[in-house]
């Protein structure tokens, strides 16, 4: 994958990707929720951010990707601070560390499961 960094500091991150041919997988959006099906932390966007890329690599690694495989992550956050929108984008980033796939930060008015403030959905690459 390359992709071209189009505005910001040399290390922020990336805006667009660009994929050779091979397998795109699409997840669906990766909710905070446990083992038990119960969504973790009420109230904490940054631990339900975690539980959110915890979820969303799982389901990348049994498609047969990673998180370095991943082109464009979506994170939607029900919260009407904005600053709540950061917290949760620099959890993302931080899972991703060096790697900088395009990615959007949206604020929503409320997500699927009661107590949800963080959902995260990424498109990834496989090379063939």
């Amino acid at each position: 994958m390359s992709s071209v960094q189009i505005n910001g500091p040399e290390n922020g991150h990336t805006r667009s990707a660009t994929i050779a041919p091979g397998s795109l997988v699409f997840t669906a959006g990766a909710a905070p929720i446990d083992e038990n099906g119960v969504t973790v932390a009420p109230g904490n966007v940054s631990e339900q951010a975690r539980q959110c890329m915890k979820n969303l690599e799982a389901a990348l690694v049994e498609a047969g990707a990673s998180l370095t495989d991943v082109a464009k992550v979506t994170v939607f956050v029900a919260e009407h601070l904005q600053a709540d929108l950061v917290v949760a984008w620099d959890v993302v980033t931080a899972a991703f560390g060096d790697h900088k796939p395009a990615g959007s930060l949206l604020g929503v008015s409320v997500l699927a499961y009661d107590n949800q403030l963080v959902e995260i959905e990424a498109v990834a690459a496989i090379a063939p």
